[in-house]
């Protein structure tokens, strides 16, 4: 057998620009669901101890929870327009645009997040 008639590696897809697709939609998925009891949590404050909900809020306007802030908004627009582009891959007639797709996902994302910042700041 020659090298040429070989099988790739069984991580040779991993490199591909639709598994690193799917890998930052499952990624962000993780992390918001991490962060939503942190943030029961916090509205749970308002319905039990309104003076540590002003806290909390005052704690909220640190530039660094605020950049935080940004952070899970772009983890937001990336899981949610990414989970459009599957929904589309699912039900759609498949298109040779996948990547393009993908990378509009991000850029749809990436610029939800920057609207968030500058209206933070």
């Amino acid at each position: 057998m020659t090298a040429s008639s070989a099988a790739p590696p069984a991580w040779a897809h991993r490199g591909h620009p639709l598994w690193i697709a799917w890998l930052i939609h499952r990624l962000s998925g993780l992390a918001l669901a991490l962060f939503l009891p942190a943030h029961f949590l916090v509205l749970g404050l308002a319905l039990n101890d309104p003076a540590a909900l002003d806290g909390a809020l005052r704690w909220m306007d640190n530039p660094w929870v605020k950049a935080a802030e940004t952070g899970l908004v772009l983890l937001l627009g990336l899981h949610l327009f990414g989970g459009l582009r599957l929904l589309a891959l699912e039900f759609l007639p498949w298109s040779p645009r996948q990547k393009t797709w993908a990378a509009a996902a991000v850029a749809l994302a990436c610029a939800v997040s920057a609207g968030f910042l500058l209206s933070a700041v």
